[in-house]
């Protein structure tokens, strides 16, 4: 049987559910799952697969029969709703942090499997800012997580490392904390078992997440299409340079390190340390930590290890848990893409499209996270290149596509940190999408959106859609566990106008009722308004329900705008 099959895992109710492996050929084999069993023959491939009828939710155990000349049987099985979480860092970004320091019989004592273990390529990345007080809370037995071991491949694998295992405070710990707070979100709103899927890589773009099939849907990734066929065609030579001189002369260079300097400096080190510890106990402070006389060597990257193909990672950590039945899929993605903003109207469309088609359960429910506020704020309202404000563009005509929704985190961002600590508020909000979008909510589920402008003399009236009660000025959550949020701000920020020159100012802006009326006194005639269209934006429009409003433009002009003198805020 694949990994996806094991101990402690959810299977999707109310679709019909694949279930496959290998046998002999000509074997027949039977799969019985509580009273549900289905049969199938395997072919002279070995490979056999079944569907098993539509279950129904239940937080009661059962196993799973499969039988054949032998029988394999799984227990502690649950049926709810199954999701995969995937993406790139911020997904990846775990939900204990330094909460993991647990030695390998801890580790084991505490239920967590070796694959897991095999399965944290960065096993210190992460450390929610509620981390604390979250972990010791995450206590749900019918909450069941599992984590794809990381893997390249340049043709689809049948097969993955990982486990399933019911969330505890040490397994959810070292999750995602996004998938984790999302999935304890689904579990408290819907009453049913949930599983959650882990598959993420950080640093990773989309193209590496699609499959060929997939790109070579989309004629204009043509090129991303033959770079991946050029790799391939190629991949045997360059991993024979690999083995035959780049890891021998490495590992000449590092033997010689490890005798040269290494081994000295573990026994300067060992010397201090008790140096330090004696004068800790005197009461003194320790002279400063010895450093190595240079720095071990760098191992050179083997092509099989290279992460930014187009393909390997779909073929190697998402073809694996195809067609495992599922309820849908959230995906935290785009820092790695943000380059390239206009592409990604294309490329994440495509990504989207090729996972359904591949998992053949029609168009079900993908839901993402909009990119954060991220780097050095500036006073200027005309961002000169799309960048990340471009991304979230990209990421929102996404929304074209059926059954998808965006949870905006405009507003919970840091300046200086890619991986923002407020991952809790993530996945409230991806809940709340996905609770409308699969599960079909009446609900407010999205802050204010662009609906419309309309130009009343020197002024633009902004309407928007997904005003829930009612706009408002609102603050961001404390990304602080227990502080108070920041009180409201006296007025509007982040709207900028500009006329027929295509130079924007910042806007005064008022509610007016489903709308924002925005005005500039150097703005005569205004053409286009937009909100929050910078890297780092300072943005503060809400809906009543504490939702902020998605960052939009108005206007479609492509080129980088000139300058504007800031005026004072």
């Amino acid at each position: 049987m694949p990994a996806i099959f094991g101990d402690h895992m959810v299977l999707q109710r109310g679709i019909p559910v694949p279930v496959w492996g290998w046998a002999d050929p000509n074997e027949k084999v039977t799969v019985t799952a509580g009273e549900t069993s289905a049969t199938a023959t395997t072919g002279t491939d070995g490979k056999w697969r079944v569907a098993l009828d539509k279950l129904t939710a239940s937080d009661k155990p059962i196993s799973v029969a499969v039988a054949g000349k032998n029988t394999v049987t799984i227990s502690d099985v649950l049926v709810g709703d199954v999701w995969v979480c995937s993406g790139q860092s911020n997904m990846e970004f775990n939900l204990g942090g330094r909460l993991l320091m647990l030695s390998a019989s801890e580790s084991a004592a505490k239920g967590i499997p070796d694959a897991w273990t095999a399965s944290l390529a960065s096993p210190w990345f992460g450390g929610a800012h509620d981390a604390a007080t979250e972990v010791p809370k995450a206590d749900h037995p019918t909450l069941r997580l599992f984590i794809v071991k990381r893997k390249i491949a340049y043709d689809p694998q049948e097969d993955c490392t990982g486990a399933w295992v019911a969330c505890t405070p040490a397994t959810a710990a070292r999750f995602s904390a996004v998938g984790y707070f999302f999935g304890r979100d689904i579990l408290d709103q819907e009453h049913v078992p949930v599983g959650m899927i882990g598959s993420y890589w950080g640093g990773t773009a989309a193209e590496s997440w699609t499959s060929l099939d997939g790109l070579k849907s989309e004629p204009s990734l043509a090129q991303q299409v033959k770079n991946t066929e050029n790799t391939k065609a190629h991949i045997a030579e360059y991993q024979q340079t690999f083995l035959n001189e780049l890891l021998p002369a490495w590992q000449k260079d590092h033997d010689a390190w490890e005798q040269e300097v290494n081994k000295p400096y573990q026994e300067v080190l060992a010397t201090w340390r008790a140096d330090a510890a004696k004068a800790k106990a005197a009461g003194a402070s320790p002279s400063p930590s010895p450093t190595p006389a240079r720095p071990e060597p760098r191992k050179p990257i083997s092509p099989y290890e290279n992460a930014g193909v187009p393909t390997v990672l779909t073929n190697g950590m998402i073809a694996p848990i195809v067609p495992y039945a599922i309820k849908g899929a959230i995906w935290y993605q785009g820092e790695a893409n943000a380059g390239h903003a206009k592409q990604y109207e294309t490329v994440f469309p495509t990504l989207i499209r090729d996972w359904r088609t591949r998992w053949g359960e029609g168009d079900f429910p993908f839901i993402w996270v909009q990119l954060a506020n991220f780097m050095e704020r500036t006073p200027d309202p005309t961002q000169t290149s799309d960048g990340w404000p471009g991304l979230r563009d990209a990421q929102t005509k996404t929304l074209s596509l059926p059954n998808t929704g965006q949870a905006v985190i405009i507003d919970i961002g840091a300046d200086r940190d890619i991986h923002p600590k407020d991952k809790s508020d993530v996945g409230q909000r991806l809940a709340l999408a996905a609770r409308h979008v699969a599960y079909g909510e009446d609900l407010v589920y999205s802050g204010p959106t662009y609906d419309s402008i309309q130009v009343e003399g020197a002024a633009a009236r902004v309407k928007f859609k997904n005003v829930g009660t009612g706009l408002i000025i609102g603050a961001a959550p404390s990304t602080v566990a227990g502080a108070p949020a920041e009180p409201a701000a006296a007025e509007l920020k982040g709207f900028s106008i500009a006329g027929e020159d295509q130079v924007f100012y910042w806007a005064k802006a008022s509610i007016d009722g489903d709308g924002v009326v925005v005005s500039c006194p150097e703005v005569k005639e205004p053409k286009a308004v937009r909100y929050g269209w910078a890297n780092n934006p300072e943005v503060n429009l809400y809906n009543k329900e504490g939702l902020p409003a998605c960052p939009f433009r108005t206007d479609d002009w492509v080129k980088a705008q000139p300058t504007s003198t800031p005026r004072p805020r």
